[in-house]
């Protein structure tokens, strides 16, 4: 490969991880066309974009993208590709899924919420983590408990001091 080459995928690596929020690095190597097909398919629905690059240049473009990945670099041995996600618990979820059916892939590193994960034993914590949308929804309904309490207890309350507003009008 020349070097223009090199410039250019390090270069279109490094937009990517920019661009993207979370990043997983997986063994997919001895996965067969099929699998690795169904794998592609599995990440094209779920919004992960599935990127193989040299260790080499992949560890460039680490350097060069904004923010600490330096961690990852423990990772970057045999054969590794790189997935990339908006959400963070997402990829997690479909490597977990598609292990069911087979051996790979396997999770080497992760950034995800600017942390790091290393090893495929953080599979199982990655995969349980809140989405930012997730959790705005959990916060929007545990402030709306107490604002439907309240609400019920005026509109209770309405109907009480109406049905004594009558009893006494009756009575007169």
């Amino acid at each position: 490969m020349k070097r223009e080459q090199k410039i250019q995928i390090i270069d279109s690596l490094t937009e990517e991880i920019n661009a993207s929020n979370h990043l997983y690095l997986a063994d997919i190597s001895e996965m067969d066309a099929e699998q690795t097909s169904a794998l592609r398919r599995a990440c094209f629905e779920k919004e992960i974009k599935l990127v193989v690059a040299k260790n080499t240049l992949l560890r460039i473009a680490l350097e060069k993208a904004e923010g600490d990945f330096e961690g990852l670099n423990v990772a970057l041995k045999g054969s590794t590709s790189l997935m990339l996600s908006e959400t963070g618990n997402v990829p997690a979820k479909l490597i977990k899924e598609f292990r069911k059916g087979h051996d790979k892939p396997i999770l080497k590193a992760a950034y995800v919420e600017e942390a790091l994960y290393i090893g495929d034993n953080e599979l199982e914590a990655l995969s349980t983590i809140k989405s930012k949308d997730e959790l705005i929804g959990d916060v929007i309904a545990l402030l709306q408990s107490p604002i439907k309490n309240v609400i019920s207890s005026l509109e209770s309350g309405k109907n009480i001091l109406a049905g004594v507003v009558k009893t006494l009008s009756e009575k007169e």
